[in-house]
Formats: structure tokens, sequence, C-alpha cells
């Protein structure tokens, strides 16, 4: 049989079991999410995630940039580094990647059906129970020197938590999936906090003190040596282009070096660690700042990694759909913000780069998203908005997000598809305007495969 028919077979098989990201009525309890049942399933398998060291990533914000930021560096060293993460933005197996390539169709069928006779052993198993174990086992299999790993959803309960990981990481904080994780940033944080393993060091990005309160408190309760971006090591940009942006980054105890390198105007002999990163947005400078206080803290725990390959890493990496420019005439920005928070820090990045421009805003979201709070943050900057859908059962309908935009007094028009959307934004932008895509990693991935397809049809002599 033909491997991508199996494939498909094997995506549906595995979704066919309880699918939370799929479902309007997410229920986050330890009812529903049982870590007891992960890790008797991942038992099943001789506990494939306990074989390799591993670096365990929670956040709302960053996690994804601040663990394919690692995952570079540590490739750059010369490590076999297993990466998984989720959503993906086009096939399923960018959610599973050694060294950035994702495991091939064939090996996700072989693995599926190998794992097919536990899997039905196992009462009330998850889609995403499935697909972390999958990874788990894949690792082993490739035998990876370090897995950086991503939760899926909260941490406490998440199917990821059954690693022992080297070090946690917990990126920024912000209200999301408040039905799920609780409608404060102290429940959110309680939840996140759940990845600090005892007598295990823990990153902290800069957080609210609501928060950070939190995370102190968990990490004093398990004995776990705390280590705060902007308090522990500290970071300033230096400069930013369209293209990149560098940093300065350094630990406290250099702060009397960098006074001096400030008031010497940078004719000092020695500078602070400079760091360039492909990645657009200050949000972006903190994450790779997060991501280099967690090499140091592994390389004070026996990580052997040079300055050299965590700089080349980090100016290597790549991380689609946050902040990226796609075309420059007109410009097309496609991100994937979809909480107030990062349609907040998307605004911020526009002013940032493209100051005076007008923006024609192409936007579609996940109806159980803070939709209300996203258009509050982004239209100040918009002058017209498109509404759209990708396809995805949780999709808000572009007219009732009409209704939404024009309460909050800016036109909107509904279009039905990813395709139609574009069409309309290019025809009101014209060549000078703006045309930023966002309000959901469905709709930014889908956009990418829109918009790579117009390309292909232009260079294959179809026009555009």
């Amino acid at each position: 049989m033909d491997i991508e028919i199996r494939y498909q077979e094997s995506l549906d098989y595995i979704y066919k079991y309880i699918d939370y990201s799929m479902t309007r009525n997410l229920r986050y309890s330890e009812e529903k999410f049982n870590l007891n049942r992960m890790y008797r399933f991942v038992q099943l398998f001789d506990n494939p995630q306990e074989k390799y060291p591993v670096i365990h990533v929670a956040g709302t914000k960053g996690k994804g940039s601040t663990s394919a930021l690692i995952a570079s560096a540590l490739q750059e060293q010369g490590y076999k580094v297993g990466f998984y993460t989720s959503p993906h933005l086009h096939d399923f197996c960018e959610r599973i990647q050694i060294n950035f390539s994702p495991m091939t169709h064939k090996e996700m069928v072989d693995i599926v059906d190998e794992m097919r006779p536990n899997i039905e052993n196992m009462d009330e198993i998850t889609t995403f129970e499935i697909m972390t174990a999958m990874a788990f086992i894949y690792f082993e299999k490739k035998k990876v020197d370090y897995a950086v790993i991503e939760v899926g959803l909260g941490g406490r309960l998440d199917a990821t938590n059954v690693v022992l990981p080297l070090v946690s990481i917990i990126t920024s904080l912000s209200l999301d999936h408040m039905k799920v994780l609780g409608d404060t940033l102290a429940k959110i944080a309680f939840e996140k906090g759940g990845i600090i393993k005892q007598n295990t060091p823990v990153i902290v990005a800069p957080q609210k003190d609501e928060a950070m309160l939190v995370l102190k408190k968990i990490a004093e309760e398990r004995n776990s040596p705390l280590y705060q971006v902007g308090k522990d090591y500290l970071y300033a940009q230096a400069a930013k282009s369209l293209s990149g942006q560098n940093f300065f980054v350094w630990p406290k105890e250099d702060q009397a070096a960098v006074n001096s390198y400030i008031e010497s105007a940078g004719r000092e002999d020695w500078e602070p660690t400079k760091i360039q990163i492909p990645l657009l947005g200050f949000h972006q400078v903190q994450n790779a700042a997060t991501a280099y206080t967690a090499l140091m803290v592994l390389r004070q725990n026996g990580l052997k990694i040079s300055d050299e390959s965590i700089k080349k890493g980090f100016a290597k990496v790549v991380w689609p759909g946050r902040f990226e420019i796609v075309n420059r005439r007109p410009f097309i920005v496609i991100d994937s913000a979809h909480n107030r928070e990062s349609a907040l820090r998307l605004r911020n990045a526009i002013d940032d780069y493209f100051p005076g421009i007008p923006v024609v805003l192409l936007f579609g979201a996940s109806e159980d998203k803070d939709i209300d709070g996203m258009l509050v943050e982004l239209l100040p900057r918009v002058k017209i908005v498109i509404t759209t859908k990708s396809i995805h059962p949780r999709a808000i309908s572009p007219e009732d997000l009409v209704k939404k935009v024009n309460r909050l007094g800016v036109r909107a028009i509904p279009t039905q598809s990813l395709e139609e959307g574009l069409e309309e934004a290019l025809k009101l932008a014209g060549k000078e305007n703006l045309i930023l895509v966002a309000g959901s990693i469905f709709v930014a991935g889908g956009m990418r495969d829109v918009w790579a397809k117009r390309q292909k049809e232009f260079i294959n002599g179809n026009g555009i």
C-alpha cells in the first residue's frame, strides 16, 4: 500500500481517540488529564523518555521559540537533538523532529503500528498522550543526545510531565486557555509551575509579580534553584532590522563591567556577550535571553557547549509563522498571536518595524480564545479588517468576527476562506500598505500554505 495512504490512515487512527485540541468543551481536570494514565502508558514501552537527557519547556508565549533556540544551539555543538513541539503549522510530523528534520511519514506509520496493541489496551487514552509517547519512542530509537520537550497545555497535568528533566523552563505567562487553566495569572502560574521538579534548576522568563510569586513558592517547596531572566541574567537590545536583531546578555555578576562599557560608549576593550537572532520583535530578545540563561545553567551542571555554538545556533534558528515577513511589496507579515498579550506584543512589533504604515488585518481565530481582547490590542493600528477562518472545528465564523470588529468601530469584510481573504487583502492594500495575518496558529499555517502555492503558480508562469 502507498505510504501516503498508510500515513493518512495512521493519522485518522490517532485522531479517533479523545482529541481535546479539537473539542469546544475542554475539561482540564485530574479526572480527564490524569498523569497516572500517561505513566502507565510509557511504562508499556519501557519508559523511553528516561533514556536521554531532557530540557522541559512550558509557558503561555515564547515556549516554541525558546525551545527552538536551545535545540539549534545544541545541534551547532554537534549533538543529535530531539525536538517535540505543538501544534504543527503544516504537517503532523513537524511535531517530532531531530536536528530540525521532521520524522518521515514512513517512520510515523511504523511507530503507530508498533504502538497499536498498547494503545488499544488503555482506557480513555488521548490523542496528545499518543503523540507524546510517539515522540519519546522515536527519540529513543534514534538515540538522541538531548531532547527539548515543549509542553502541550498547562504543565502540571500535561502528558509531557512524565519526564525528569535536566532543567525546567517557564517562558512568559499570560491569560490564555482561561476556561481550562484558570482565570487568574496566579492559577495559570500554578499549572505551568507544575513542571518544576524536586532539586532541579528552573529558569523563569520575566513575569508579572502575581505569576512570579507562585513560581518562586513552588520552586522553594521543591528545593529547586530558580534563575530569573532579567535579574540573574540581564539583557538589552542592541540593534534591529527587518532581517534580524542583536542583543547583549550578561550575568548579574558582570553588571559593574557592563556599566563601565555603557559609560565608555562601547570603547572598552571588554564587552558583554552579543548575540544575533533572525527572529523579530523585542519579545524574541526576551525568549533568546531565556534560552541563553538555560544553556548557561546547563553548562554549570556539566553540559559541554561553547559560546561560539550558542551564537551560531541562535543566528541560524528558523521558527516560521512568528512575525514572519513573507513578502515586501506589499509587506505581508504572518504571526501566530492567539491571545491578548501576544496581540499586544504583535502591535508593538508592528509599531517598531513599520511605523506609520497603514495595516490591513486578515484575521481568523478559534472561538474559545479571547477574541475581543486580541481585537482591542490590534485594532488601534488597523484601517480595515478582513475576517476569515481556517479549517478547524473551533474556528469562529467570519460573520461573527465582523460583528465583533464593528462593535469596536472598525470596518470589516467577511471572507469564507484564506485564499479569498488574501485576494481581498491584496486588493485593499495595494503596494504601500501592510497586510497582517494573525489570530490563530491555524490561520498562520494555512496562510503560509496559500502564499507558497501562489508563489509557485507565479514562478510557473500562471500569474498572480
